[in-house]
């Protein structure tokens, strides 16, 4: 699951013999099973306590292709698709041109309007061909005509509003010591590759795709109209240039912990730290009236960009924003060029061999700007009301199991204990959708016909997110507002509002299935719910108390036995060796990790309780509860990955491969073991004291 933190910015013990018998009875019925988990895609010819990922999905992985236009494939890609299928459907209906669909009336002028315009014009791609690289002219021109840091900070202030230039960023969210207030930040700029670690680790991997970067830049330049020659020096220089931004930049372990990213500064602190631009005049620009605290997020990078101002190499600058500019936009311009910077980004770093249809890449667009207005309409054609009564039900019961884990851990004292619960007890639950939509009324749309493109929409959009994030700063925080649009798959947990937020998307087949029993659904659902819950107490979560604030609420005592507990888990992950000479990140997948134990732990434990509520059922296709919780979990995270895309995942992302969540977490659980009769000698065995238990 994602971890939200920016809004702009987881008892029968079966013996040998009856295991034998499952399979047996597994082999008769596969074609019969129950509702939840798929027979015909185990592979019983495998021992569970060999191999669990395989034993539960190996027929799957067998079988199963990667999809050309995908670089992973499992459970969560493929209800991705069936819900994008579902909302480009509805989609469709309301742009009412599709004599197959019945219409879905839409208001002219309402949100839902602006979803379809939007749309249209990513569809549109006569215009967007015909407008080649004009959508961005004028503000190449702008760079073109920098000569000094005054102008500089006049293409910065201008550019702000509109998805901002490079060097930094700035934004408003929760103050992190005072979650009911706005505070602003600043945060260091966009890079061209995807994570630091490219541009100063010396793997061959990381060597690999810098050479294949300055290549991609190469060829993107010269649609700008560069000589090749002249494009091949410009990338060196670039690559050059991003290196230096990157070098000082905060490493992805660092940027996980907000005490590092909470930096408050007065405005003239500010001055004193990059004197080469005013401060007082840029804020102003931007249309900041009242500041005199800002929080900078990268201290060190901060003061490193004084360093690059002040050296006034203003080719260097020149041609870094050119390309960051041209690199932002490039998706949203011709189809030529949207096709070069899907070959380098989705083909070449991750392995992709084809795009997604078109469809489905501006159904992603509608999703990430104008996602609620979408979203109103998928509710009302895709969610039924007593989908979301049952999800409180089952968050409930997950959340009364994890607060008896609370009271029974023996690590931890009765005081930590406490606000542990308190914490747990406060948090808010979002289910489905909003109470409160988003309102768009104030965003210009407008598609091909009426003289709209696809870029200009997308600076209106940005331009509209900046006034409303102004309009924040300083005012209480709005904590009804939702991160994430209902037809999303998806969950999150979001630290600063101590809320867990499930929408609509994700209550379906494989997470939960009505015609499932409980132990399917506690074990895809309820473990997600438990997942999110464990993240109010993973080694960042934990940082914040109950109402969203950045505060120390263990005692020390405690607080050391946590971080010791966290450092065996993260040992645990960084020795498993996912592709040769390529481990799991165990520091920066920590939070995560957390989260899938904490999460199926509790949900393990929330379905003893519903049994114990509702009675203990009969046996299901020869399997008892506790197997088919297990298997349900091991089924939600079959996963396939391509070896490009595996690698930039090990990079780029706090969690770890499906494949291996799959399996690792259930590793540390003495219930796992008691359901397959796991024994000392099997390759799924580690030995009790190596168990890593902490929520």
């Amino acid at each position: 699951m994602k971890k939200y933190s920016k809004l702009l910015i987881l008892a029968s013990i079966c013996s040998l013999s009856s295991l034998t018998s499952c399979k047996t009875e597994t082999k008769k019925e596969a074609e019969e099973s129950a509702p939840g988990i798929d027979l015909t895609l185990m592979d019983t010819s495998v021992k569970p306590s060999e191999d669990f990922f395989r034993y539960v999905n190996g027929k799957w992985f067998d079988t199963t292709q990667i999809p050309d236009d995908q670089t992973t494939w499992g459970s969560f890609n493929a209800l991705r698709k069936s819900t994008d299928a579902d909302a480009l459907t509805i989609l469709k209906a309301a742009m009412g041109d599709n004599a197959d669909l019945k219409k879905i009336n839409v208001v002219p002028g309402s949100d839902q309007d602006k979803a379809v315009k939007l749309y249209k014009t990513i569809m549109d791609t006569v215009s967007r061909n015909q407008q080649g690289i004009a959508p961005i002219q004028s503000y190449l021109d702008k760079i073109n005509a920098i000569n000094n840091i005054s102008d500089l900070q006049d293409y910065l202030i201008e550019m702000e509003p509109k998805g901002g230039a490079g060097f930094i960023s700035f934004y408003v969210r929760s103050h992190t010591k005072n979650s009911d207030i706005n505070a602003a930040y600043l945060s260091s700029g966009r890079l061209g590759l995807p994570d630091r670690d490219y541009y100063v680790k010396d793997d061959e991997d990381s060597k690999d795709k810098r050479e294949k970067y300055v290549a991609h830049i190469t060829r993107m330049l010269q649609f700008l109209g560069d000589g090749e020659d002249k494009a091949s020096e410009e990338a060196q220089q670039i690559l050059n240039f991003e290196t230096r931004l990157a070098e000082p930049m905060m490493d992805k372990v660092d940027r996980r912990d907000a005490r590092k990213r909470y930096n408050p500064r007065s405005i003239a602190e500010l001055q004193n730290m990059i004197p080469a631009i005013n401060w007082k005049q840029y804020f102003n620009g931007i249309g900041v009236k009242q500041i005199d605290t800002i929080i900078v997020s990268d201290v060190k990078y901060t003061k490193a960009l004084q360093n690059i101002l002040t050296e006034n190499n203003v080719d260097d600058w020149k041609a870094y924003l050119r390309w960051s500019l041209f690199n932002s936009a490039a998706g949203a311009l011709s189809t030529e060029i949207e096709t070069a910077n899907w070959e380098f980004y989705s083909k070449t770093l991750r392995g992709a061999k084809k795009q997604r249809p078109r469809d489905e890449r501006a159904l992603l667009t509608v999703n990430g700007m104008v996602g609620e207005a979408l979203g109103k309409l998928y509710v009302d054609e895709k969610f039924p009301p007593e989908a979301k009564a049952k999800a409180e039900k089952m968050i409930a019961n997950v959340i009364k199991a994890f607060e008896n884990r609370i009271n029974s851990l023996s690590w931890m004292t009765d005081e930590t204990k406490a606000k542990a619960i308190e914490k747990l007890l406060a948090l808010n639950v979002k289910i489905a959708y909003p109470d409160k939509w988003k309102d768009y009324s104030e965003l210009e749309i407008e598609d091909s016909e009426n003289g709209g493109s696809y870029y200009q929409n997308r600076l209106n959009a940005s331009a509209w997110s900046h006034k409303k994030n102004l309009e924040d700063l300083g005012n209480p925080v709005d904590k009804s507002r939702w991160g994430m649009a209902p037809q999303t798959v998806n969950a999150y947990f979001n630290p600063a509002f101590n809320e867990i937020v499930f929408p609509a998307a994700i209550l379906q087949p494989p997470f939960y299935n009505y015609l499932a029993d409980d132990a399917v659904n506690y074990g895809g659902i309820g473990a997600v719910i438990g997942h999110e819950i464990s993240h109010c107490f993973d080694d960042s979560g934990a940082r914040y108390d109950k109402n969203g604030n950045l505060n120390n609420w263990w005692t020390d005592e405690d607080l050391e036995e946590f971080e010791a507990l966290g450092k065996a888990l993260a040992d645990q992950y960084s020795a498993i060796e996912i592709l040769p000479e390529t481990f799991i990140n165990g520091p920066f997948t920590l939070g995560e990790n957390i989260g899938d134990l904490g999460g199926v732990t509790a949900a393990y434990e929330a379905l003893q309780l519903s049994m114990k509520e509702n009675g203990r059922p009969e046996n299901i296709d020869g399997f008892t509860p506790e197997q088919r919780f297990f298997m349900s979990w091991a089924t939600v995270w079959r996963t396939k990955m391509r070896e490009s895309a595996l690698k930039n995942r090990i990079k780029t992302d706090p969690h770890s491969p499906g494949m291996t969540r799959a399996v690792q977490p259930l590793k540390n659980i003495d219930a796992f073991y008691e359901a397959f009769n796991i024994k000392e000698g099997d390759n799924m065995y580690i030995k009790p004291e190596d168990r890593v238990k902490i929520w």
